[in-house]
């Protein structure tokens, strides 16, 4: 195969599949897709969002104030590194868009001011109930909905006093464990 033959067979596939390093695909040398090491989340201890592993539902006051609670290691995950931590997912009100078992990237909201509806948050509680749901309007101003995505008939919407949200975090993002 000549030189002109086999880059015309490489422009062909680039246009295909244009995350493809074409570099690799010559050489096999570097990752296979282009940004690679950036789009694939990696374990790390020097970079990163801190992982707890610890569920959200159960347990998340203990990240929130005790101040031993160590991450176990970074999440370097260039897509997501904005975010404040990462943190386990119990139960199936969120499904399919958030799967019991997943990990979810938060990002901790210090204004509440001003919530953007039908974003999905993780809600923690002035009476310790933790949640992740969609936010809704009320009839109530005083008041949100939580929305789950799950349409089963046990997942119903729930009205929230926004006076009785203590702490929020917009989800970025969620995938499984590593």
């Amino acid at each position: 195969m000549g030189n002109n033959t086999r880059r015309s067979t490489i422009d062909k596939i680039s246009k295909s599949y244009p995350e493809l390093n074409t570099n690799w695909l010559l050489t096999g040398e570097g990752g296979m897709l282009l940004d690679s090491i950036d789009s694939v989340p990696q374990k790390s201890f020097t970079n990163g969002v801190p992982y707890y592993n610890v569920d959200f539902i159960g347990g998340f006051d203990i990240v929130l104030n005790d101040q031993t609670a160590k991450p176990e290691y970074l999440i370097d995950f260039k897509k997501y590194n904005e975010a404040t931590c990462w943190c386990n997912v119990t139960g199936h009100s969120m499904e399919p868009e958030i799967t019991h078992g997943d990990i979810i990237a938060l990002k901790k909201i210090e204004d509440k001011s001003f919530l953007p509806l039908g974003e999905v948050y993780a809600i923690v509680t002035t009476n310790g109930m933790r949640t992740i749901k969609r936010l809704g309007p009320s009839s109530d101003p005083k008041c949100y909905t939580l929305v789950p995505t799950n349409k089963s008939p046990e997942y119903g919407i729930q009205e929230l006093p926004k006076d009785m949200i203590e702490h929020i975090f917009q989800v970025l993002g969620c995938m499984k464990r590593l």
